[in-house]
Formats: structure tokens, C-alpha cells, sequence
């Protein structure tokens, strides 16, 4: 007489071939999932350190224009970020850098030492040499990047700084 419990040697087979086979299945399928799913899982670093070079490349007194590029790779997306700034060396010790970045409209501001302002083209926005509005729509003073001098080269870091109007 035959228990329930008891199992014919047929779906034992069965059984153990349909075990293996999930075994050999997430052997092969587990690592593949997490290899296609990894660069999404990266976390990515948004504060960055920027080295402008020697000191010595900016005068004292005069906003000079810096530009550079930054790609990030985020998951499969790759992103190139344009930055241009203006550093202002107003003493030896003594550094300033802010964003061309209008804080009305995004647009480009640049200088112009004939009126001693950064001018943006769109809405006619003025900033006086430190970055604070003088005239136009914008609503507070151009961004600021943290900056600071090392063995004689000037180091800004990512992202630029909001300041309050």
C-alpha cells in the first residue's frame, strides 16, 4: 500500500532536474541582471575640485574668462557640462570667482572693462566686478565659486555657491 507522502521515481527526477536547472538558471541569469543593472546603481559624485593653474595666469584687478568642460557618466548617460568663469584677482591672497551664468535667464554673461561691468545680452542685466546687481532683471548677485589658493595654483570647487540678493 502506498502512502501519499511517497513519490514515484519518475517526479522525483523530475523534481531534481527542475531544481537544478533553477539552480543553473540564477547562476547564469543573476550576475548578467546585475552586470546590465550596475552602472545604474554608481552613485555619482556632483562636488568636484578644479585646478585653474598658476595664479600667475590671472591679474590682479582684472576679471579674466575661464572656461572648461565636465563630462559625467551617470548610468549609460554621458553628460558634457560647459562652465565659464570669471576669476578675479584682487591680491596676491586675495581670489574671487563667479559664474557667467545671468541669474535671471541663464544667459552668458561676459565683461566689459569700458563700463567696469559683466553685461548678460538678453534682459540687459548688469553686475558690478564682485558679481552684485547693478542694474536689470536679475534677482540676486552671479553665483560664486568656492575658491582657494595651493602651492601657488587657484582650486575652485563644483558647484558654484547662490548668494542672497
Amino acid at each position: 500500500m502506498a502512502h501519499k507522502t511517497d513519490i514515484s521515481r519518475r517526479d522525483f527526477i523530475k523534481s531534481v532536474a527542475g531544481f537544478v536547472g533553477m539552480l543553473i538558471g540564477i547562476g547564469i541569469g543573476l550576475p548578467s541582471i546585475l552586470y546590465l543593472l550596475s552602472p545604474s546603481l554608481e552613485k555619482t559624485q556632483d562636488d568636484l575640485i578644479i585646478d585653474l593653474g598658476s595664479l600667475e595666469r590671472y591679474p590682479i584687478g582684472i576679471p579674466t574668462r575661464f572656461e572648461f568642460t565636465r563630462t559625467r557618466v551617470n548610468g549609460w548617460e554621458r553628460t558634457a557640462t560647459n562652465y565659464g568663469l570669471f576669476v578675479l584677482r584682487k591680491s596676491e591672497s586675495e581670489v574671487r570667482v563667479f559664474s557667467n551664468i545671468c541669474t535671471h535667464l541663464g544667459c552668458r554673461v561676459t565683461w566689459h572693462p569700458d563700463q567696469g561691468h559683466y553685461i548678460s545680452p538678453c534682459h540687459d542685466g548688469h553686475f558690478d566686478m564682485v558679481g552684485n546687481v547693478v542694474s536689470g532683471p536679475p534677482p540676486r548677485p552671479l553665483d560664486e565659486f568656492t575658491a582657494e589658493i595651493k602651492n601657488g595654483n587657484l582650486i575652485v570647487s563644483l558647484p558654484p555657491v547662490k548668494r542672497k540678493g
